[in-house]
């Protein structure tokens, strides 16, 4: 058969020998063979998983529980709640449903929704029956890999044990240098920018705070200078940035592939672009991560310790722990399970302390009061560079930081699964679609149970009528609830075992930042307010804009300098 190929003309020609006739077709018939086979394999593997779907869903003892109805068999209400906007769904059922019931998950499944206190407390410190799913630790090792965030059980303690004393207050009393240090970075590029626009920019406030964090956790993770802040023209991007900006961009939107491939671990061995992409973002990291931890070791190998004259960088502290004598050599984690935690750290300490930030601009552009109330009292602070503890002796700082927290948690919510059969006591008894009222209930192994951060923090029932307006005031009064969670009576950074280990390394970072910003801009909202909404993004909950969701996050913002007395 003719071939002409277009950059020559020049035309082949290609012929099958009349005795080869017979092995070409017997070789296109087993091709076909094996294909139909294949197909028929997968056909069987599917309609197996549906049937046992289904049989579990017949058999469950949630069966009997009340929900939503799902709008689609496959995706079940999956999409509802982390495909698209953040809307009060969640909120309607919890009024509808009460505080638990079933909603549906893939393949609608019944999966376990609670904001009972009583039930997530048990949940969340039950961690051997209680794990993340396969899926979820999938999806989140494509971009954090065998880090923390991810492994579960004695693998998740020797590490956490290792790490804690990196995230300690004396650990994060020295590095709030650089978190107030990259804050007036910040300042500067937005009063010059103000200053080039006649005394008032309009900022898309949210790409920079991505920038302040990211150079902040390059300096406190691991001494590198990112520079993101510094980046502009004929600017030489870091290598360590740019192998993570990769890595995590591809994975910011939900993909169906993606979930069946955490669902169905035989799906992974077919290749996407996506998983291209992460592997070779991947690589580059573990390479930069490689001279990171190998700098470290040869500082402890050199001086043993760490009094060099700079900052006291999170993988360095990780180093010296793990070479602790309290820790035993059987303990102490290999370099891969350290290498692990540069994405960790890079994931956990920038993108939802980021959100996290953006998030209190915007609560304070609604409430110019608090803006104003806040402002005053960090002026009434006669420094520019303030200590972790003068930042903490700020009474209204704090308010606005927990008040942000609790109404604009950046992950909406989290997951688990039960390893093994259960009963889960109950704080407020359920009625089930028969009249039954129970104070228990049962799970079977294989349940996945939904834990709603934010809607648990914005429960009418126990925060008030009040509950998802920002009001830092409720926070000047002792607070009290059945909330287990590990900071401040919510559960944004959840409790047990598995809290979130940089909580306060996110809470100095945020303060640091709203410090140095609030004392030096008045800021409104540069938008609509009907045209700003939260959209899940990975695992973080952003401002996005309706009139512009393609672009992404975005936190548009006029900043106006405050002119000082």
């Amino acid at each position: 058969m003719p071939y002409c190929g277009t950059a020559s003309q020049t035309c082949f020609k290609l012929s099958i020998k009349a005795t080869d006739a017979p092995f070409v077709k017997s070789k296109l018939l087993f091709l076909n063979m094996v294909v139909k086979l294949i197909l028929s394999a997968l056909g069987a593997y599917v309609l197996y998983r549906v049937i046992n779907v289904a049989y579990a869903r017949l058999t469950s003892p949630l069966r009997h529980l009340r929900g939503p109805k799902s709008p689609s068999f496959v995706m079940g209400n999956i999409l509802q709640l982390f495909g698209g906007v953040v809307t009060e769904i969640e909120d309607r059922w919890v009024e509808e449903y009460g505080t638990t019931f079933t909603i549906s998950g893939f393949l609608s499944q019944l999966d376990l929704y609670t904001i009972d206190t009583k039930a997530l407390h048990h949940i969340i410190t039950h961690t051997q029956i209680y794990q993340k799913p396969l899926e979820v630790q999938y999806n989140l090792g494509r971009v954090v890999g065998p880090g923390v965030l991810v492994v579960e059980g004695d693998v998740h303690k020797r590490q956490r044990r290792v790490m804690n004393p990196a995230f300690g207050v004396p650990q994060i009393r020295e590095l709030t240098r650089v978190f107030v240090e990259k804050s007036a970075q910040l300042r500067d590029i937005w009063k010059a920018q103000a200053v080039l626009n006649g005394g008032a920019a309009r900022v898309e406030v949210m790409s920079d705070i991505l920038k302040a964090s990211l150079d902040i956790i390059g300096l406190a993770g691991f001494n590198q200078n990112i520079n993101a802040l510094g980046t502009g023209t004929g600017a030489v991007p870091d290598p360590l940035a740019e192998a993570f900006d990769a890595l995590s961009a591809s994975e910011r939107q939900f993909n169906m592939w993606r979930n069946l491939q955490g669902v169905y671990p035989i799906l992974r061995y077919i290749p996407t672009r996506a998983d291209k992409i992460g592997r070779a973002a991947q690589a580059e990291m573990m390479r930069i991560g490689r001279q990171l931890l190998a700098r470290s070791q040869r500082d402890i190998a050199d001086t043993g310790t760490f009094e060099t004259g700079r900052a006291r960088d999170l993988l360095n502290l990780l180093v010296r722990a793990n070479t602790s004598q309290e820790i035993p050599m059987n303990q102490r984690l290999s370099d891969e399970d350290v290498l692990a935690q540069v994405p960790t750290f890079l994931v956990a300490g920038h993108e939802t302390i980021s959100t996290a930030l953006a998030w209190a601009l915007f609560a304070l552009t609604q409430n110019v009061q608090a803006q104003t109330r806040l402002r005053a009292q960090l002026l009434a602070i006669d420094t520019d560079t303030p200590t972790l503890d003068e930042l903490n002796s700020v009474p209204y700082l704090d308010c606005v930081v927990r008040e942000t927290l609790r109404v604009h948690a950046p992950v909406q919510s989290s997951e688990r699964v039960a390893l093994a059969d259960d009963i889960i006591p109950l704080a407020q008894p359920y009625t089930d679609m028969h009249g039954n009222t129970h104070d228990t209930i049962r799970v079977t192994k294989g349940t996945v149970i939904v834990l709603p951060l934010l809607t648990l923090n914005r429960d009418p029932t126990i925060w008030g009528a009040d509950a998802k307006e920002f009001k830092p005031e409720r926070w000047e009064a002792p607070l009290s609830t059945a909330i287990p969670g590990v900071y401040s009576n919510m559960f944004t950074f959840l409790g047990g075992p598995r809290n979130c280990i940089g909580y306060r390394f996110a809470i100095a970072e945020m303060k640091a930042l709203l410090f140095t910003l609030i004392r030096a801009f008045e800021f409104e909202l540069a938008v609509p307010r009907a045209d700003l909404a939260a959209r899940a993004i990975s695992v973080t909950q952003g401002p996005f804009l309706l009139s512009d969701a393609e672009a992404g996050s975005q936190l548009p913002l006029f900043v106006r300098p405050v002119v000082r007395a």
